[in-house]
């Protein structure tokens, strides 16, 4: 199977499952504290999650088991990842890259 053939797969509940190994009724939980997770679902009604879907499932379960957050906790972290670094922090970040580019430009006069 080709790799984008295999980002365009979707994945039913059981396989998602095994794969996060935690129950169905887990993910359906998670599915209505998280935003993050909404699954298609086929015409009979079966949840089908996308490759990004089951990322995320996985970081959910990182945080929530290894990591002890609580489901609020989990939503925040999750919030703060899906936004990157605050605005201020990269202004500052891209300031101090062009103080230094022009440091290098002066050595190189």
């Amino acid at each position: 199977m080709s790799d984008a053939a295999e980002g365009d797969r979707l994945y039913k509940i059981g396989e998602v499952c095994k794969m996060a190994d935690v129950q169905p009724y887990v993910l359906r939980y998670w599915e209505t504290e998280f935003p993050a997770l909404a699954p298609n679902k086929s015409g009979g009604g079966q949840r089908l999650y996308s490759k990004r879907e089951i990322d995320v499932i996985l970081r959910i379960k990182q945080l929530l088991y290894s990591e002890g957050f609580t489901i609020a906790g989990a939503k925040k972290k999750l919030e703060g990842e899906a936004e990157g670094p605050p605005r201020k922090d990269l202004t500052r970040a891209l300031l101090e890259v062009r103080q230094e580019l022009r440091a290098i430009l002066e050595m190189l006069e």
